[in-house]
């Protein structure tokens, strides 16, 4: 039985950030660790971006960090955009503590960051390269450091930043409370956590199967700013009898429930906020088919007896592979087909293949429909409507019909009539929809000038393992060495091409340079 947020032992004011953000629950991860760092032990965990790890550690220090007490917490990212957005998170979370958390990395002006640590923030979060110099020009000081986390560390190890990581855990206090959280416990991650934890506990994600194969799964990509866009042009091709979409919060499940019914859908929200009553209207509602879309958060959705749904939509694709098996067994059932659909933006496409790991299976890509063939899907679908009203008695029009005959053309006529069946439903989604561009990493090819490298020569080998010349970024040769931006996804593959050496990727505006060797005395 999962337990809430309030079971967790937080404080009040975290308690009502988290409601205000929309959260009913813990993810797993959440609720496994939430426990474990409160009582004060290290933390060796296993969990990808999305399944709710900044809230897993971000909880428990904001529950024990001193309001304005100076620099308490450090959480060291692989890359800019992480770093940003877990500052952000953890500031949502300690709004009411009035407690800040200060982005530092590579590619922002540095004095700009200088300025804002004389501010004494209470949490700094950082990329290895611009923490290492800040610690270089006596910018930021750790004497009164209580909590080290290393977020995504299997991510910062392959960008090369191993000795970057030591030399900065090598410079903080002895006595503190230290997290890692990494996506796989390969060799590396192991010999990092004995090197700088002390006595972790280990808290992962178990392997889930999925066992219903009358399910259809697929995915489509979406651009981020094209959500509503894009789910309104797959409903205008799918035209489901019925389906439970699935939004992340609250908040999200009213905002999208309200868009839909602008846009003319039926559609209805549920979630934790509504009262008992509220939720038993609904459901008696949609069980009726009073309305085509239910749209509503995890937590309302938890035993909810649902029976007739032939879809399930991830508008948000869920942040633990538990919600995603729970998700789509609400269709399917009673030996019925069903299928299973989530939208994933770019930076998503790492959180679903984690999720294919976990359930041990592939999950198929589709593009999203083009608007000539969401107008051609239409006009079969009205065209399947008025045939099967001809198995109805139509006598009294008979006649009406034979008139018009002899007036009008007979396609003309048919034509007036499907435009009219047509104008009678939803409108068409007929927004252009955007190509979603694929979130690129830089990798670093161990080749360089000295080697004869050419750029034509780097496409040709990249598009030898089903990387799209379209697909590839900046290609800066150096000295001996390159850097190729790639799709996140693929990175792995375009660095183990170069038989000299496997490529290191880099955060582009925060790579490593002039770097130390680590000093570990003294450190857990």
């Amino acid at each position: 039985m999962t337990r809430s947020f309030e079971e967790l032992g937080l404080k009040p004011e975290l308690l009502r950030a988290v409601n205000d953000l929309g959260f009913e629950s813990p993810t797993p991860i959440q609720e496994k660790a939430i426990p474990v760092a409160l009582s004060g032990c290290d933390i060796l965990g296993q969990a990808q971006t999305g399944t709710g790890k900044t809230a897993a550690f971000g909880l428990p220090i904001l529950n024990k960090i001193v309001p304005r007490g100076g620099l308490q917490a450090l959480i060291i990212c692989p890359t800019r955009e992480l770093a940003v957005q877990v500052a952000m998170d953890l500031t949502n979370f300690g709004r009411y503590l009035r407690i800040r958390a200060l982005p530092v990395y590579g590619g922002q002006s540095i004095n700009l960051q200088i300025r804002a640590l004389y501010n004494r923030p209470e949490l700094v979060v950082g990329t290895p390269g611009r923490l290492l110099d800040h610690l270089q020009r006596g910018t930021l000081s750790l004497e009164h450091l209580r909590f080290v986390v290393l977020d995504e560390a299997d991510e910062m190890l392959d960008m090369g930043f191993r000795e970057d990581i030591d030399s900065i855990l090598s410079r903080c206090p002895g006595e503190r409370q230290t997290m890692l959280f990494s996506a796989t416990m390969a060799p590396p991650i192991a010999d990092l956590a004995r090197s700088f934890l002390n006595e972790p506990e280990e808290v992962a994600i178990r392997r889930l199967e999925v066992t219903a194969p009358l399910i259809e799964q697929r995915y489509y990509e979406v651009n981020p700013n094209q959500k509503v866009e894009s789910l309104c042009r797959i409903l205008d091709v799918e035209n489901p009898a019925s389906a439970l979409v699935f939004c992340r919060t609250k908040r999200g499940a009213d905002d999208l429930a309200e868009n839909l019914r602008v846009r003319g859908y039926e559609a209805e929200a549920i979630h934790g906020d509504l009262s008992q009553r509220e939720r038993d209207s609904v459901m008696t509602r949609f069980r009726a088919g009073s309305f085509e879309l239910l749209v509503a958060s995890d937590v309302a959705a938890r035993g909810l007896d649902i029976s007739h749904v032939s879809y399930v939509i991830n508008y948000d694709i869920p942040q633990d592979p538990d919600s995603y098996v729970n998700r789509i067994g609400r269709t399917g059932r009673a030996g019925r087909e069903g299928t299973a659909i989530t939208l994933v933006t770019p930076r998503e496409v790492r959180q679903l293949r984690f999720i294919e790991r976990m359930i041990n299976k592939r999950i198929r890509r589709c593009a999203l429909p083009t608007l000539s063939e969401t107008i051609e899907r239409r006009q079969q679908q009205l065209a399947r409507r008025v045939v099967s009203a001809l198995e109805e008695p139509s006598g009294e029009y008979r006649s009406l019909a034979a008139e018009l005959l002899e007036e009008h053309d007979s396609t003309d006529l048919v034509a007036t009539l499907l435009r009219s069946l047509d104008q009678e439903g939803r409108n068409l989604e007929r927004t252009e929809l955007q190509e979603a561009r694929p979130e690129r990493l830089t990798v670093r090819v161990p080749l360089g000038r000295v080697d004869g490298v050419q750029v034509r020569d780097l496409l040709h080998r990249l598009e030898a393992v089903g990387i799209a010349r379209r697909d590839i970024g900046n290609i800066k040769i150096l000295e001996d060495h390159t850097y190729v931006e790639v799709p996140a996804e693929l990175a792995d593959q375009a660095a183990g091409l170069f038989k000299t050496g496997r490529g290191r990727r880099h955060n582009r505006t925060d790579k490593p340079s002039n770097r130390r060797r680590p000093i570990r005395g003294g450190t857990k």
